[in-house]
């Protein structure tokens, strides 16, 4: 009996699996799918009093919670071995297949590409499971110590729960029963975290559904579960997690906090796709200061990282990449009044101590577990991602609060003490890992630390520039003429603080190699908001062209000193450096605030050295050797992402762009002679060419090609090459004629008109000003 059993449920699978008609009855079917489940009639203790029936002398019970074990394999070859298998299935083998069927089977019976006729008969075997309390069967087996048969049960509850839910508008009320008993049941209950897992389930299903009018049937699933969900909030996480059972990760404790995390994310998810207004959705933006306490609590760093990027995903609910649901976020006062409250709850916990509460463990890439390799030499690093997502946590709270806010004052003081901290906590935990980067100017920090993550960088760089934008709009507002006095100090508060937006897009060009295809793969990318960035920042600087073309010239400064000069400074200054931790207390990237050519002047270097050792000038001489070279002769060596050029109208672009690098002796300051670099350009053809480095006698020799070779001896020798204005320019411009080009053949993805008329401005502007 038990293998004809066997042979009948292998062939109802392979007929599942192939979706052809069921020729027996539903009641054939039925019999086969009922769980043969054990319970005591007891009353509240029937679950835990579920036997399964034993299995066959010998057979070994897998206790594996991998997946890959559940799910019959569902090749056409597999299937035709399973007759030959049949003496070596032991009833929770048996069990196992009949959990998947039922699942297989609601999802056949959900598919459009299935007969009519077919998908009826399977509602009518589920209509008759129902009457013989497969629900029941399933909860009771959701307290099996089988983890396997456990989560299968799960799994399978979820299906029939959504396709009742769907089909007949209608809530099981036995699971309803189940889950209300259970969190309200908190923490005696034993099933919670398996109550979870069908919970968070039926939601992915329902958000996974785009014929389903998602809104009202997740409202009638979510209803009656709004207050004890919330409830259930308060209780988890105001639990005390000093206990050792949330230090391992692998405890019932642990397992059932990070059940509730996913079940958070869920909510958070049916939160931002559908309007909805019930407290379980808004809880964990009104009362997040539970969850940041727990953050710096002593529960396992798993839980920790979950918990982190929850928060993450909540700061950009706000982010979306349709515009439509993007107006509705921002036309739906519920959600506005969540994200400040969030924000606010955020500002005030987080700071310098909150932070380092939080220990970045160091990157698990170790193959078949967490021990490291012996001899392996990569100890000391960081969990990035975390680092990552902490940082965009905190600018997207600035970001929120800050445009909710009316007087600048309000704003200005927060701020600087806000990037101070966590410019500090970037170098805290970077530099152990940034390898040759003596130096970091402050607004470089955003792309140091997202590079590796272009969305986040970009929603981070968008955070910065939006904060800019709105001190910048309170600043004129209160005064109609500012004084050059006022304007210095604003500009060295906002080179202080890291977030000078043209800084902050210089530095990310350069990090490109000025590769205008890099910025075109933005655009055309669905994945980032690069374009709102990109849009923002043209309009600044197509008001803010002198800004953009000051810091231009620091830049150039900075490659002229900290490139080429390295260790040229006075002996009293020697204490001077722009990147100490003292200094991030007060950070500045600028002069405070005087010109930066006064400054060079009075002291004959500028602000860009820092203080190094000996070891680390011979490392830099070294490495600079290489750095010092024009980054546009990086070009040459960097493949372009996408080719999108064609035959016909593709521009020759054989001339290269390079920088010559040149070594001279020159005294300085009577302290001997100090080997100093001069940069020098030949400009031919409206093009930037490299000759090879050599080196140089101490006077130039002639040569037929035009020198702009400039001499770093001292700032008085200082002449602006405008190299890196040059260079944005270009790439902006090579970014406007690609552009176009895709428009003419109706390749872009959308209508970049507006894009276009912005960057022909800047490119007039451009000429104009620099012919």
């Amino acid at each position: 009996m038990f293998v004809m059993k066997i042979c009948l449920l292998q062939q109802l699978y392979k007929d599942v699996l192939a979706g052809v008609p069921l020729a027996k009855e539903s009641h054939h079917y039925t019999s086969l799918l009922n769980l043969c489940v054990e319970q005591s009639l007891e009353g509240d203790e029937s679950c835990n009093r579920m036997h399964l029936p034993s299995t066959n002398g010998g057979i070994r019970i897998h206790q594996d919670t991998d997946m890959s074990d559940a799910v019959v394999p569902t090749t056409d070859d597999t299937s035709n071995s399973f007759a030959n298998m049949s003496s070596s299935f032991c009833p929770r083998e048996v069990m196992l297949l009949q959990l998947t069927l039922i699942k297989m089977m609601v999802a056949k019976a959900e598919s459009q590409e299935i007969e009519f006729n077919t998908r009826q008969k399977y509602c009518e075997i589920f209509v008759l499971l129902n009457e013989s309390k497969i629900d029941s069967k399933l909860i009771c087996l959701l307290d099996s110590s089988d983890q396997l048969l456990s989560h299968m049960a799960s799994e399978s509850l979820a299906s029939l729960v959504y396709f009742q839910l769907k089909e007949e508008n209608m809530v099981n009320v036995t699971w309803l029963t189940f889950s209300l008993k259970t969190l309200s049941g908190f923490p005696v209950n034993t099933q919670l975290a398996e109550c979870l897992w069908t919970l968070t389930a039926i939601i992915k299903d329902i958000l996974k559904d785009e014929v389903l009018s998602g809104a009202g049937i997740l409202k009638k699933l979510l209803a009656p579960l709004d207050a004890v969900l919330e409830g259930f909030y308060d209780s988890i996480l105001f639990h005390h997690f000093d206990s050792h059972h949330y230090t391992s990760p692998y405890s019932k404790a642990a397992n059932n906090l990070i059940s509730f995390i996913d079940l958070l994310e869920a909510l958070l998810a049916s939160r931002i796709q559908l309007e909805l207004l019930l407290r379980c959705q808004r809880v964990l933006f009104l009362k997040v200061s539970y969850v940041l306490n727990l953050i710096s609590s002593s529960v396992h760093y798993l839980i920790k990282k979950k918990l982190i990027m929850l928060l993450k995903k909540c700061v950009l609910s706000d982010s979306r990449e349709d515009a439509v649901s993007r107006s509705l976020f921002l036309e739906n006062p519920s959600l506005c009044e969540d994200m400040l409250a969030l924000s606010t709850a955020v500002l005030q916990t987080v700071n310098l101590t909150w932070l380092n509460q939080v220990p970045l463990r160091e990157k698990a890439n170790y193959f078949g577990g967490s021990e490291a390799v012996p001899g392996d030499d990569n100890q000391g690093g960081y969990d990035q991602t975390v680092l990552r997502a902490l940082s965009l946590v905190v600018l997207k709270a600035l970001e929120f609060k800050f445009q909710n806010s009316a007087t600048e004052a309000e704003i200005k003081g927060d701020f600087h003490s806000f990037m101070s901290q966590l410019l500090i906590f970037w170098r805290s935990h970077v530099k152990s890992s940034a390898q040759s980067h003596p130096f970091v100017h402050h607004c470089e920090w955003l792309s140091l630390i997202f590079i590796e993550q272009d969305d986040d960088m970009w929603e981070a760089a968008k955070a910065l520039l939006l904060i800019y934008l709105k001190i910048d709009r309170l600043r004129h507002d209160a005064a109609a003429n500012l004084s050059q006095k006022e304007e210095e100090t604003w500009n060295f508060l906002i080179h202080a603080s890291g977030c000078n937006p043209h800084c902050i897009f210089l530095s990310f060009l350069e990090k490109i190699a000025f590769d205008s295809t890099v910025l075109l793969d933005f655009l055309i990318s669905s994945e980032t908001c690069f374009l709102e960035y990109l849009v923002r920042y043209l309009k600044l600087l197509r008001k803010d062209w002198h800004q953009f073309v000051d810091v231009c010239n620091h830049f150039d400064s900075k490659h002229r000193t900290v490139q080429s000069i390295f260790s040229v400074r006075p002996p009293h200054e020697e204490k001077q450096s722009c990147v100490t931790d003292e200094s991030l207390q007060n950070p500045c990237c600028g002069p405070e605030p005087q010109t930066l050519l006064s400054l060079a002047s009075s002291h004959n270097y500028l602000v860009f050295t820092t203080e190094q050792s000996d070891n680390e000038i011979a490392e830099s001489k070294q490495s600079n050797s290489l750095i010092c070279t024009d980054s546009t002769s990086l070009l040459g060596s960097l493949q372009s992402l996408v080719n999108y050029d064609s035959s016909e109208d593709s521009a020759l672009e054989s001339d290269g762009k390079e920088c010559l690098v040149n070594t001279k002796q020159v005294p300085s300051n009577n302290e001997g002679e100090t080997r100093i670099r001069e940069t020098g350009c030949s400009y031919t053809d409206d093009k930037w060419n490299t000759l090879e480095p050599e080196v140089l006698p101490l006077k130039q020799k002639d040569s037929n090609t035009s020198s702009c070779l400039t001499c770093m001896a001292s700032s008085d020798n200082i002449i602006s090459q405008r190299i890196m204005l040059y260079k944005s320019t270009k790439c902006l411009e090579e970014l406007q004629k690609a552009i176009s080009k895709l428009q003419r053949r109706d390749l872009f993805p959308y209508n970049p008109s507006a894009l276009l008329k912005l960057l022909s401005h800047i490119e007039k502007i451009s000429n104009n000003m620099n012919p």
